[in-house]
């Protein structure tokens, strides 16, 4: 029964080993130490459909970091103990953000403790090939309620516009559209915040896994932030234009499912689409290679002074002991 479990474990470099266990001993510390604020980003994630995308990010890091075993592989970890004030500026904003009841400023600091973490046990090296899996825990936190109410002036504006334009005849008043089928509000529901989020994590895999030119990489991330801006104001106006002849209550239902489960896959498709043949590379190609990095000579400059994982990870266990005592203040 062991049999597979050590033939993965002999597959891993010898130099590996013991930064590995390093590393997942800071993180489970600074995640215990953090346990309230996980606790919180997980029942987002499960529990708010404006986040429900986010489960798939774990994985999609896996990916992306197992996408780059064999340069791994090629070089030897050396942790960067500087890395640890790194560790105490997040757990500082996890601290600020937790007194403050700030819970984006919580949660950010409970996700760029362990980020930190890695770049410190890894090491520099290591962590800059593993850059985009490192960077794209940021999608970890749950954000996007701030931008809910420009949404909606911005989803009324342009579906008032088109509304009118389709002749139907209407006024507005903030975010209620008053039309001859009824009065129509933009609620929160119906600001497009979860299309847009999900499009602009989307949007960042695909320009660092897919482009390496940073032209290409700001006119996608562009399309992925305007495109479901704009197709979400075309979606309120068909609504209110279907509802001028099945009814306002009819259209609101066929409205949700098919926003839902068809809308959104069709939208991506056509963004997804459009960059299709502008693509340069393949998603396990994404960032530097070892071979790019033995070059860099400032990076040679950090490592001279060689340190132990264990070395590297005591110091961040014990900023997490400090940080879960002081919550408990």
């Amino acid at each position: 029964m062991h049999v597979p479990r050590l033939a993965l474990l002999a597959r891993v470099p010898g130099a590996w080993r013991q930064t590995l266990v390093a590393s997942a001993a800071a993180i489970l510390a600074l995640m215990l130490a953090t346990a309230r604020e996980w606790g919180e980003m997980a029942h987002q994630w499960w529990n708010i459909d404006t986040y429900n995308h986010l489960l798939l990010v774990p994985f999609i890091i896996a990916w992306l970091a197992l996408a780059k075993a064999d340069e791994l592989a090629r070089i030897a970890p050396r942790p960067f103990l500087p890395g640890v004030l790194l560790v105490a500026a997040a757990l500082g904003l996890w601290w600020a953000g937790r007194a403050s009841g700030i819970n984006l400023f919580a949660h950010a600091g409970a996700v760029a403790a362990v980020q930190a973490a890695l770049v410190t046990v890894l090491g520099l090296r290591a962590a800059l090939l593993l850059a985009l899996p490192v960077a794209m825990g940021a999608f970890l936190v749950p954000f996007g309620d701030e931008i809910i109410p420009p949404l909606q002036f911005i989803t009324a504006d342009i579906a008032i516009a088109l509304t009118r334009w389709s002749g139907v005849p209407t006024s507005i008043d903030g975010i209620h559209i008053s039309t001859p089928a009824g009065l129509f509000i933009v609620a929160e529901a119906c600001s497009g915040v979860k299309f847009l989020i999900a499009m602009v994590t989307l949007g960042v895999l695909v320009c660092f896994a897919r482009f390496s030119r940073w032209s290409r990489r700001a006119l996608f991330l562009a399309a992925c932030i305007v495109v479901p801006i704009l197709a979400n104001g075309v979606r309120a106006w068909a609504t209110i234009y279907v509802a001028q002849t099945i009814g306002a209550e009819a259209a609101t239902g066929f409205d949700h499912i098919v926003y839902g489960w068809i809308f959104f896959a069709i939208v991506v498709a056509m963004v997804l689409g459009g960059a299709w043949r502008f693509f340069e590379r393949q998603p396990e190609d994404h960032g530097w290679t070892a071979e790019a990095l033995a070059g860099w000579v400032w990076l040679a400059r950090f490592e001279k002074h060689p340190i132990s994982p264990a070395a590297a990870a005591l110091p961040i266990a014990a900023l997490a002991v400090i940080a879960a005592s002081a919550s408990l203040l």
